[in-house]
């Protein structure tokens, strides 16, 4: 079976994201819908969740001080908060891209750094090229998916994981620190990363990530333990 993955994306910007986002689920085996703000989106009704990018959290969320720079986008919080959780409640799998990783972090109970590049006094990149360098965790779940060496990706966020939400580890960093992929520990699947593999679909540690998601989702479908798939989809 192609197990059915909900993508959530921005009402404005979106309908540019969603095709290479469904197709990075397409490759993998899967096939997937599209969810904004405003319209119906039920997690009972897919086998997985992705988060796609887009503007930033808005600090409300974890009791933060909004900053002057902040494009927020308030329904689409609610929205994706709530799938988050209910993805986790119901045990259903989640791949979190750039606001996506964000998201995941914020509704597990973390923070963010809202000027990311700021706090890590840190050069910042923003270009759909692979252009920045990043290191993977050993013993992290991406690194059994992806490999270890220095992984070249692409960036266009301003925020980034501080304090981490429940059950997550810190999967990557860059150079100066800052987090740029975590995971969830224990069952469901969840994994978010801080740039944007869905233009980088040529690239087989790229492709790893949305094989994991569709595997942990064909699992979650059939009632199966979702880690166990996804670390064989690893060794595949």
């Amino acid at each position: 079976m192609k197990p059915l993955i909900g993508i959530s994306t921005s009402r404005r910007t979106g309908w540019r994201v969603y095709p290479f986002i469904a197709f990075g689920v397409w490759l993998a085996g899967g096939r997937s819908v599209r969810w904004v703000a405003g319209k119906r989106a039920e997690v009972q009704h897919v086998d997985g969740v992705i988060v796609g990018g887009g503007d930033d959290i808005s600090p409300e969320l974890y009791g933060g001080d909004l900053i002057a720079s902040a494009v927020l986008d308030p329904a689409r919080d609610e929205l994706e908060k709530c799938l988050v959780e209910e993805a986790m409640a119901q045990g259903k799998p989640v791949l979190g891209i750039c606001r996506g990783a964000q998201m995941i972090n914020v509704a597990l109970g973390g923070d963010l750094h809202q000027d990311a590049y700021d706090h890590y006094n840190a050069h910042k990149h923003t270009t759909l090229l692979p252009k920045k360098d990043v290191r993977v965790e050993p013993g992290s779940r991406l690194g059994a998916l992806a490999g270890l060496e220095p992984m070249r990706v692409n960036a266009l966020h301003s925020q980034a994981v501080d304090r981490l939400g429940d059950g997550l580890r810190v999967a990557a960093r860059d150079g100066s620190g800052m987090v740029q992929a975590v995971e969830r520990v224990e069952e469901p699947f969840a994994l978010g990363v801080q740039w944007h593999p869905e233009y980088l679909t040529y690239a087989h540690r790229q492709r790893a990530l949305f094989r994991a998601l569709v595997a942990a989702a064909r699992a979650s479908h059939e009632h199966r333990a979702q880690l166990p798939e996804v670390s064989a989809e690893a060794k595949a």
